[in-house]
Formats: structure tokens, C-alpha cells, sequence
């Protein structure tokens, strides 16, 4: 699942909680920072933080080609390469026990994209780190009870790839005011045409005014709510945090989140019809001049994804 929402809604907060919790009911998690603000690994007190892979893209481009014959090279593998006969597929324990994962305090797994370094000042795109993901999750094979968290980009800068058709669930994270709803509105209106399942999550909610706001902001797709949390913001400084110091409420809604998470059916054949169609977008806009072939040619037409 992904969390997004505008810059400052709360969602790298979110992201951080609801890993936490669904670590502390016994499952496993990998926690993924795809967010330009490298702070997922700081909420979750980790430190130092994982190795970038952003800066290990072509050694995560030759694991996952493997045998595949129509992918000749890392240099011939650009971050929407589907996979295919012969390529590595990830199961769940070899993302989470892959050498770029640290452990958090309670023991879920967390991985970063990397921060932009001094040589990518000015020159270089954000998107080029998060293929990476992208690259990951095209090739993992997941199964019921293992969660992936990512924390996207803000706002709706994460529809500048195909990453935000990766997963199951979307949970957009929504302050009560029109500042806060803005990003839904943008969200929803991209996402229908893809058939992405997006949710809302409010988040710094003071009272039964701002559920209503929301309410009559977004309708059926407000999931549940975090109201004003004083153990949140001692987190969010660097003090002292458990789970325990949340709120009942808060900690029934994270209960919410987990719940829908389970009630989604993993759709293997829209997956892999989504990771065909974007590597084909990619490849007519941009890829195949700088690859100097057509990459329509990586798609194994007899591959199926899934187990």
C-alpha cells in the first residue's frame, strides 16, 4: 500500500504509524522511503539510515534481469522493464532480507530511495531514484499477510511514474481544510482511469466540524480519521514514543487501515496488464531513443504474473 497526500498532511507520520502497528499485531512489514524528504527512516528511529537505492540501480537492474534473453544488459533495463521468462522474481522475505533493508526498532524492515546528492543538483530528476522501486515491486511476488508501506512523493508528483499502479491500496492522507482536499481532487480524478483503490485518511482532526468537512469534501472514499494526537507530536520531536502513548481512537483507526488492506483481493492480471502499459508509455516517450531499440520487445508476452 502507498500513502500520499500534500506536502505537510501528515503522511510520512502516517506511513511510520501504520508500520508500526502492523508490526506490533505480528506481521511482517518492509517499509519503503520513496518520498524527495528522506524522513521515514528519522520517524522511525532509525539511524543511521539505509543504503540509498537510488545509488545501486544498476546492481538491482542485473539481480533482476537474471536469465531474461530479452534484456541483454542493466544498461538495456530502464525503471518500467517488465519482467519476464528468465528474470528474478522477489518473494516477499528476499525484499525484506535484501542487503539495502535495515531493521527499525520493532522490527520491520525499512529500505530508501536516497536522498538527491550534490551531483544531482540541477541536473538530474527525482524519478530516476524511484524507479528503483518501481523496478522492486514490478518483480515482487507478495502473498496474503506480507505488507509493503510506501511513503510517495507529495501531492501529485507521484503520477509522474507508473509507481502509483504498484499497489493494492492507496491511502490518501487529507488534513480538514481545501488546502488538504486539493491533492484528493487531483488524486482521484488520475487514479479512476487507472482503477487504482484509494481511500482517505483524515489526519489532524479536532472535532466532529472537521470529520463533517471532510465528509462532504470526499464522500464514501473517507476511510476513517486520526484526530490531534499529543503522543503523535512527541514522536514527530524526537521524544519518547510507543504505540501505547496513542490514543484509543487513533489506534482503532490504524486497526481501520489494516482492515482494508486485508479486504483487498490482489488483482495479478490488472498488475501485470498496468506494468505492460507503462513500460510502453515510457518507451514511446523517452525510452527507446536513449535505449537506441524498441522496448516494446522486453515484454514476454507468456509471462504471468503472480505465484
Amino acid at each position: 500500500m502507498a500513502f500520499v497526500g500534500k506536502g505537510g498532511s501528515g503522511k510520512t507520520t502516517m506511513s511510520a504509524l501504520f508500520t508500526r502497528y502492523v508490526t506490533s499485531q505480528g506481521a511482517p512489514v518492509v517499509a519503503i522511503d520513496a518520498d524527495i524528504n528522506q524522513h521515514l527512516a528519522l520517524v522511525l528511529g532509525v539511524d543511521p539510515p539505509p543504503e540509498p537505492l537510488g545509488a545501486h540501480l544498476t546492481e538491482i537492474k542485473d539481480h533482476l534481469r537474471g536469465d531474461n534473453p530479452r534484456i541483454p544488459s542493466a544498461d538495456a533495463m530502464v525503471k518500467t522493464t517488465p519482467p519476464g521468462r528468465g528474470s528474478r522474481l522477489l518473494s516477499f522475505d528476499d525484499l525484506a532480507g535484501g542487503e539495502f533493508a535495515v531493521t527499525t526498532p520493532e522490527g520491520a524492515r525499512l529500505m530508501a530511495t536516497g536522498p538527491f546528492a550534490e551531483e544531482d543538483l540541477g541536473v538530474a530528476c527525482y524519478h530516476s531514484k524511484v524507479g528503483a522501486v518501481e523496478l522492486l515491486l514490478n518483480h515482487l511476488v507478495d502473498g496474503p499477510g506480507e505488507y509493503v508501506v510506501v511513503d510517495m512523493t507529495a501531492g501529485a508528483d507521484s503520477f509522474a511514474s507508473g509507481l502509483f499502479t504498484r499497489f493494492d491500496l492507496t491511502f490518501l492522507v487529507a488534513e480538514p481544510t481545501r488546502q488538504g482536499v486539493s491533492v484528493y481532487r487531483q488524486y482521484h480524478d488520475y487514479a479512476a482511469d487507472f482503477e487504482v483503490r484509494l481511500a482517505v485518511v483524515g489526519n489532524k482532526v479536532h472535532g466532529p466540524s472537521d470529520v463533517e468537512f471532510l465528509r462532504s469534501q470526499v464522500g464514501d472514499d473517507l476511510l476513517t480519521w486520526m484526530e490531534h494526537s499529543a503522543g503523535v507530536r512527541a514522536m514527530e520531536q524526537g521524544r519518547p514514543f510507543a504505540l501505547d502513548d496513542l490514543e484509543p481512537a487513533n489506534t482503532d483507526a490504524l486497526a481501520m487501515l489494516l482492515k482494508q488492506v486485508d479486504a483487498q483481493e490482489k488483482d495479478w492480471l490488472r498488475f501485470g496488464h498496468q506494468t505492460e502499459e507503462f513500460h510502453l508509455r515510457n518507451a514511446r516517450a523517452w525510452a527507446n531513443a536513449r535505449a537506441g531499440f524498441d522496448l516494446a520487445d522486453q515484454i514476454d508476452s507468456e509471462f504471468v504474473y503472480g505465484p
